[in-house]
């Protein structure tokens, strides 16, 4: 492998170019493209005046990338989920503004120097004393460095602070019960915020909303106490009064609208009250209350009185609900009636209409969970002034916070900014072949091969549709994460060694960047060429693969004949057993007259064989001459000649896609937006697919215990078969073996 790498790279040229302001730019050439070379901190303070043309990236997705997303968040500064090339010049000229040396940039130092600072600057000095304060409040004040760990330590680093600056005020952000308690009830009826220590809390808009819906339920409530003789017509239980008014309501104006045409025709009380043709319709069924048939009948038959049944009469299917409507509301407004007119139905109705429009109007819904004695009870006691208070006090400390937040991000970007550059400016991760670039989530295992280049898949559908414009070829794996109860689906370049045995279903191991084991399983293929060797032997491959499904048919098809064959026999042997009389004696059958020999379909037979031989060598002849004729250094150009006659085409179809290979169109399938090719050459894609090899000084057995014995009789017929060509060939050199064959010719 080092033999490779130094070839690659004593193949890199270098080229310099120079901006009009003077700072000269070093390029090199790598997989057929010129990339920049970003080789100090000056490179980084000219990227704004670099040629976006020359840039080997134009954007790149936030998620799915090997890199902390948290600081890919914070470059991503128009929250669009993609980073563009201005989002990353303006977080260099920020990190770079803020820092002693842009040279220490190029280091990827995981923590930073408080003396790294620059502290001639007024957010430099802001910065360093924000930086210290983070320390001290994690009880490290003497420590001389910071890192991300420890500015993401937002428990540590407030756990002495009841306020974090951002607004937002959580139970523990006071000591007072009753504030505690209100706290409470807004995040269970408005809606909670998240602080910035992931405590659930509420803002100021939340406290506001929060007493307007108190205040409108309190006022909307009022209007039902000035007129509870209207609004509330059954007292506290005027709710399940309505309820079950609610439950029977269709099915009463339906049994009053069916009075109402008895009346208009006497003739429609026979169509309209027996319902006789219903009840023969279900006659036969098992019946239950709950019946779709019984449900549809009506509420109750229609009698002289053209009144409702209250207790009495009622169809089964209603009668619980005929229940719970009299009790709740016929029996309070007519305590000795067991039955009612149209007229007062009508009456019953208004009263639930008044209650119905007084409910339709409600205002402060929110806070109805709470009841109306709790509602009450928080305006009086009026906390919205001390909310608000706690709140402001909260918020005096956001400028402090905020700078504190300002370090995370100096931490972040002075640890990750270089390495996002090597994976968008120029791909120097992705070519340098000890790294391994941003976008490749770990490696797959599968058939003695690890394949280094896989990459995360959203949507392999979508992705699918892109990536095979790369010319690779390409395996898409659904894993999944024992440990973690986690999948998701790669997609692995297979760049070197052979495609054999791949195939959708087949299970693999694939390990990510942390070292973690995941299931892996194919599930889709984009085949193309692996290498040139595969497609020397791809032809044979496909004949061999052609000859044997073939030989499958013929044998499937030949058994299918026979056990059609023999099925039909047995039936017609079942068939005259039953149909045979088993008492009268069958005389045996007499055996078949033998078939003469046909003395003419013998000798066509013969001429046949003595054709397709004669045809078998003449042309063995001819090849056998040919071959013979060449002196004896032109006979293994021969056999050459042939092989390549074969394979070569596939040959060079498969070299001239191997130097197409390129990634960039698995990577726009992701989400980038590469703006320049990026190759995946022969010699390259042995770099990213590593077949096995045995370790170094490694003594092998070759003693196999379970190879298959040799057969003597297999060499012994092939010598045979070897020994009769060759005599067949001389006697027709002779003359003696076309006289045979005229010989034979006369006799039949």
């Amino acid at each position: 492998m080092s033999s490779v790498r130094k070839k690659i790279r004593n193949k890199v040229k270098k080229i310099t170019a120079s901006n009009n302001n003077g700072h000269v730019w070093q390029f090199s050439r790598v997989g057929g493209v010129n990339r920049v070379n970003l080789l100090s901190g000056a490179d980084l303070l000219a990227l704004d005046q670099l040629d976006k043309k020359l840039w080997a990236a134009l954007s790149c997705p936030v998620d799915g990338l090997e890199i902390d997303p948290q600081t890919l968040q914070l470059i991503d500064t128009d929250k669009n989920g993609r980073i563009r090339v201005p989002e990353v010049i303006a977080a260099v000229k920020w990190i770079t503004s803020v820092i002693n040396d842009p040279d220490d940039l190029l280091k990827e130092e995981s923590t930073l120097p408080l003396s790294a600072i620059n502290n001639k600057t007024e957010e430099g000095k802001i910065l360093l004393a924000s930086a210290k304060q983070i320390l001290k409040n994690l009880g490290k004040p003497k420590d001389t460095t910071i890192s991300v760990e420890d500015t993401s330590n937002l428990s540590g680093i407030f756990a002495d602070t009841k306020f974090n600056g951002d607004g937002v005020v959580t139970e523990k952000s006071t000591g007072d019960e009753s504030l505690k308690k209100i706290i409470v009830q807004i995040i269970e009826t408005i809606g909670s915020s998240l602080d910035r220590s992931e405590e659930q809390g509420v803002s100021a808009d939340q406290v506001k909303e929060f007493y307007e819906q108190c205040e409108a339920y309190s006022n909307w409530y009022q209007l039902s106490e000035d007129d509870s003789e209207n609004i509330l017509p059954f007292g506290d239980k005027t709710a399940d009064a309505a309820a079950a008014f609610q439950t029977v309501e269709a099915k009463v104006n339906d049994y009053f609208l069916r009075c109402r045409l008895s009346e208009y025709d006497a003739d429609s009380k026979e169509v309209f009250g027996l319902l006789k043709s219903q009840y023969e319709a279900f006659s036969s069924k098992e019946l239950s209350a709950g019946t779709e048939e019984m449900v549809a009948l009506p509420i109750a038959k229609m009698n002289d009185k053209k009144s409702l049944p209250l207790t009495e009469g009622i169809n089964p299917a209603w009668e619980n609900a005929m229940k719970a409507f009299y009790e709740l509301v016929t029996f309070p407004l007519f305590p000795k009636k067991t039955q009612i007119t149209q007229t007062e139905w009508e009456m019953i109705v208004h009263k639930v209409n008044v209650y119905r429009n007084w409910q339709s109007e409600k205002q402060g819904a929110a806070v109805e969970s709470l009841g109306i004695e709790e509602v009450r009870a928080i305006l009086k006691a009026d906390q919205q002034e001390a909310l608000h208070a706690l709140i402001e006090e909260d918020l005096a400390l956001a400028t402090e916070v905020d700078n504190i937040f300002q370090v995370d991000k100096l931490t972040r970007f002075y640890r990750d900014i270089f390495r996002l550059l090597k994976n968008y400016v120029n791909f120097c991760d992705f070519y340098s072949l000890d790294k391994k670039a941003i976008f490749q989530a770990g490696s797959l295992y599968i058939d003695q091969r690890r394949c280094d280049l896989c990459i995360k898949v959203n949507d392999m559908a979508k992705h699918g549709s892109m990536a095979g414009f790369s010319d690779m070829f390409l395996i898409y794996c659904d894993c999944v994460s024992r440990s973690k109860a986690e999948k998701m689906t790669i997609v692995a370049a297979l760049t070197d060694g052979s495609n054999n045995n791949i195939r959708v279903g087949r299970n693999a191991v694939f390990y990510d960047r942390d070292g973690n084991d995941w299931d892996a399983t194919i599930v889709k293929i984009i085949e193309n060429p692996v290498s040139i060797k595969e497609a020397f032997w791809s032809p044979y491959k496909k004949l061999g693969r052609f000859i044997s499904e073939q030989i499958q048919k013929f044998a499937a098809k030949k058994d299918k004949e026979v056990m059609e064959d023999t099925a039909g026999k047995i039936e017609a042997t079942g068939e005259k057993l039953a149909t045979a009389d088993l008492t009268t004696p069958v005389a045996p059958a007499a055996a078949p007259a033998p078939v003469p020999f046909d003395i003419g379909k013998f000798v066509g037979i013969f001429a046949a064989l003595s054709l397709a031989l004669g045809a078998i060598g003449s042309f063995l002849m001819v090849t056998v001459t040919g071959f013979l004729k060449l002196k004896w250094w032109q006979m293994p150009l021969a056999i050459v000649g042939v092989l390549l006659a074969i394979s070569l085409p596939s040959m060079i179809l498969a070299y001239f896609k191997l130097r197409k290979r390129n990634l960039a169109p698995v990577l726009d399938a992701n989400g980038w937006a590469i703006n320049a090719r990026l190759a995946v050459n022969i010699i390259f894609g042995r770099e990213l697919t590593h077949l096995a090899e045995l370790p170094e000084n490694s003594k092998v057995n070759m003693i196999d215990p379970f190879k298959k014995k040799q057969n003597p009789w297999l060499y012994i017929v092939l010598g045979l078969i070897a020994a009769l060509i060759v005599a067949g060939v001389v006697l027709w050199f002779l003359g003696i073996l076309p006289s045979w064959m005229e010989a034979v010719k006369e006799l039949f």
